[in-house]
């Protein structure tokens, strides 16, 4: 199974979680499973999103406790580790769709560009724009579209 980042702001907006929705009910009706940092905000709302479409969600938690996962999360994976799981969910994502975002999530896509994996952004950090591996794309569809061909032909061993 592909696993697809979701990456994005735990704060709360409207048009971003409603962005962050759509983009993990589409990852489920895709087949993939989604993983992200299974706390709130963008978190939240893409987890609720793939729930909803039936998916799987695996949220890598930054505290020592499952029951700070939000409740659609399907897999909780505590760490205790803060900010340094951003790593984890790098390395472990296929491909990586940043919904907004501050600096954590600046810090994750830095982590998955390092890992040779491409980011597909909404509304998220125009200052990396110009580099190659920074799509910003035009909508759910497309960064969900985006993100699963380019882990299928990255050289994912998961199908």
């Amino acid at each position: 199974m592909l696993l697809i980042g979701v990456i994005g702001s735990s704060s709360e907006d409207e048009d971003t979680n409603k962005l962050a929705y759509d983009v993990g009910r589409l990852i489920a009706e895709n087949g993939a499973a989604l993983v992200c940092g299974g706390l709130g905000g963008v978190m939240l709302h893409a987890c609720k999103g793939a729930r909803d479409a039936s998916g799987m969600t695996i949220g890598v938690i930054p505290t020592d406790k499952k029951d700070d996962a939000n409740p659609y999360v399907d897999v909780p994976i505590v760490t205790g580790m803060g900010w340094a799981r951003n790593v984890i969910i790098a390395e472990t994502a296929d491909a990586v769709i940043a919904v907004g975002g501050s600096y954590g999530t600046l810090s994750e896509i830095g982590h998955t560009m390092n890992a040779g994996k491409k980011v597909f952004a909404l509304n998220s950090w125009d200052v990396l724009k110009n580099d190659e591996n920074f799509i910003a794309a035009k909508g759910p569809e497309e960064a969900v579209d985006l993100a699963i061909k380019h882990a299928r032909t990255s050289g994912s061993n998961i199908e």
